[in-house]
């Protein structure tokens, strides 16, 4: 299993599909920086400072008379040099955790879980420095500094108040309650037994409630919770973002139902192309390597190795690793696994140099993180252009598929069935996995639904969304671990990243002639660069998804440029 740690709680998922945002990146095994760049330089030749609180409390400020810009510029640096300090410790926590998954002998188990929780302690310690907060407050209301250390000084004044209204009680409750919530739904997945598992999802949801309301009162508490993962994202805009995708969706995945039913081979794929023993593991491995340095993945700055589930970890930009797994029944997994992993791993080698180990070169959220991931995954990995190249990279590391097309290779990556089990799902039909799981939650933080309803809720809005009914619990409320390690407002960022991935590969193709007859050359080194200077290197210097995409594209996320995409690629493949 993958590990999440943000925001005092913890969090398990299924393979690649468990991400990070850029403020829980060192324990989801999702770099945050760890070592040192030079350091970022207050705004040189400044000629003016305003007058600034005397240091203390946030909350309470007594008026001095005005600091000069030279105390302003002491102030910021030592402010930098303490936010410093926390990625360092964050990121040896990054690579604690990868260890963990790939390297560490199983008896180490118990060492290790001490070894991070003393770290842990050292961590929240160095968050919850009452100097930190003098300093942000010395600092608040300043007008000479530049737009990225005015994100640094947001971010480390939201997340220094977040940490330091959270007790260290509360936090081992929830701590305890993370390890005994994953064994509890491991032993109730397995018997499908909800009933066993709903006392202490209760429980779980209901500490979350307090800690979400001690942390973030200002917000509502769906509000919060998605706020965990995705900064300043709120419940009403998603309502507004899924139901127009849930429109649009659904007559498509029926016109596709439908032709598939009519014409049941186009479902099928080439006998080569089907799995088997011919597709050695060793071999994908050094295909693998190959795609990934041929799309931008840096070697010098990072590694891959083999997982039970693919992740991206590390403790640094400059020590950036990733995992992958190979399968002789299902070749593509490895390809898709490695490229979707690269995608993640170039956001966090592209971070800006300048402001390395500091908030605003941290990845701005989940859904971001997520976009670079799916960018590469669907909208390169999943294209025409993309098989026009790599059939012959296949070709030559497995010879039994030469008689297969790069057409061949294309449809076989693209099969649209509805299923039960969302991590299997396809790129047309897994937006509504992410509906049903977003509107159920919406709905226990709303009290609108009782949890002793959710089992028949779920299956029902399943029936209703993709006219699949899961048979048993396993497959239905019970399929995925989020809930159980508290992680609820996660789901969304899964959809939103597809849909920010889509808006960003479009605005790329105006801006950068002949990009996907490039792809079908092999050449990925421009669009790598575009995705560096656009969305790695501002981090979060905008305070959200939204307000990246608008800087970007001229527009805050549209969700009809995703439905589009998806109408105009499997209208073709599916004849319809």
């Amino acid at each position: 299993k993958s590990t999440l740690e943000a925001q005092g709680h913890k969090a398990h998922t299924h393979a690649s599909r468990m991400r990070t945002t850029g403020r829980a990146i060192a324990t989801l095994f999702v770099l945050r920086g760890a070592g040192a760049f030079a350091p970022s330089r207050f705004l040189a030749g400044a000629t003016s400072c305003l007058p600034f609180p005397v240091i203390g409390s946030l909350s309470r400020r007594v008026h001095t008379p005005q600091m000069t810009c030279a105390a302003t510029a002491a102030s910021y640096e030592e402010l930098c040099t303490k936010l410093r300090k926390i990625s360092h410790l964050e990121g040896a926590m990054g690579l604690m955790g990868w260890d963990e998954q790939t390297m560490m002998p199983i008896g180490a188990e118990e060492a290790r879980a001490n070894q991070k929780a003393a770290l842990a302690g050292v961590v929240h310690e160095a968050k919850v420095d009452p100097k930190i907060g003098q300093l942000i407050a010395a600092l608040e209301g300043a007008q000479d500094l530049t737009l990225v250390q005015k994100a640094n000084l947001r971010e480390a004044k939201t997340s220094f108040a977040r940490n330091t209204r959270l007790s260290t009680e509360l936090a081992s409750k929830m701590a305890q309650l993370e390890s005994e919530g994953y064994s509890a739904w491991v032993r109730a997945r397995e018997s499908g037994d909800y009933g066993a598992f709903q006392p202490m999802l209760m429980e779980i949801l209901e500490l979350r409630k307090t800690m979400l309301a001690l942390t973030k009162p200002e917000m509502t508490l769906y509000n919060a919770a998605i706020d965990d993962f995705d900064p300043r994202m709120e419940a009403s805009r998603l309502t507004e973002i899924f139901d127009s995708v849930k429109h649009d969706l659904t007559p498509l995945i029926k016109n596709i139902a439908a032709k598939s039913a009519a014409q049941p081979d186009l479902q099928k794929v080439k006998p080569a192309l089907r799995g088997g023993a011919e597709w050695d593991p060793a071999k994908q491995a050094e295909m693998c390597k190959e795609i990934a340095q041929a799309i931008g993945f840096d070697f010098e700055r990072g590694r891959m190795d083999v997982s039970v589930h693919p992740f991206t970890g590390g403790s640094h930009p400059s020590d950036v690793r990733i995992t992958t797994r190979y399968s002789e029944e299902n070749w593509i997994e490895g390809i898709a696994g490695t490229i979707h992993e690269c995608g993640h791993a170039m956001y966090e080698q592209g971070r800006s140099k300048s402001q390395l180990d500091l908030p605003a070169s941290e990845a701005l959220g989940m859904a971001t993180h997520e976009s670079q991931s799916l960018l590469w995954e669907r909208m390169v990995g999943q294209s025409r252009s993309f098989w026009v190249w790599a059939t012959p990279i296949v070709h030559k590391y497995f010879p039994h598929t030469k008689d297969c097309t790069p057409e061949d290779f294309y449809r076989a990556v693209n099969i649209v069935k509805p299923s039960l089990i969302r991590v299997d799902a396809d790129e047309v039909t897994y937006p509504l996995h992410v509906i049903v799981r977003f509107e159920l939650e919406r709905a226990l933080f709303d009290g609108s639904i009782d949890m002793a309803e959710l089992p028949k809720a779920w299956d029902d809005k399943m029936e209703a969304y993709l006219g699949v009914r899961p048979p048993s619990n396993k497959e239905g409320v019970l399929q995925d671990v989020h809930w159980s390690g508290g992680a609820f407002g996660y789901f969304p960022s899964y959809s939103l990243g597809a849909m920010i991935a889509t808006q960003l590969f479009d605005k790329a193709k105006e801006d950068i002639a002949d990009l996907e007859g490039k792809i079908a050359k092999g050449q990925f080194l421009e669009l790598k660069t575009w995705l560096n200077t656009n969305v790695h290197e501002s981090g979060s210097t905008h305070p959200s998804a939204d307000e990246l995409l608008e800087a970007v594209t001229g527009s805050k996320l549209k969700p009809e440029i995703f439905v589009r995409y998806l109408n105009s690629k499997y209208t073709d493949i599916y004849g319809l």
